[in-house]
């Protein structure tokens, strides 16, 4: 009988490590997320800095038609950008919150992973 219950709990406890890593894992995917939305957000920062920077060399009137449409991308690039920064943020904090739940329930997790 005691050779079973230490069977189920080192189950249980496998079951709980691999829990843990797949949220781990989950969380890997929302920082890259982050790290995409930061790279895209700030793609037309560097566009636009290059157009002021330049901005001596040509009429504004005279590229008119290539600017608004620019200018347009670059609202577009920025609006993905913030919404990828929010989504991954939101899902960080909530896989933190499901491991500090398992790590709350297992001391032995809150040791590994602290």
């Amino acid at each position: 009988m005691e050779t079973t219950d230490k069977i189920v709990a080192d189950a249980f406890d496998a079951l709980t490590l691999n829990e843990v890593q797949l949220l781990l894992a989950e969380k890997r995917t929302a920082l890259s997320t982050l790290r995409t939305g930061i790279a895209v957000f700030a793609l037309p920062l560097s566009v636009l800095s290059v157009l002021i920077a330049t901005s001596k060399f040509y009429q504004i009137q005279q590229v008119i038609l290539w600017l608004v449409p620019l200018l347009l991308i670059n609202l577009g690039l920025v609006v993905l950008g913030v919404y990828l920064i929010t989504r991954a943020v939101r899902h960080i904090q909530h896989y933190d919150r499901l491991i500090g739940g398992l790590k709350r329930k297992h001391s032995r997790l809150a040791e590994l992973l602290d």
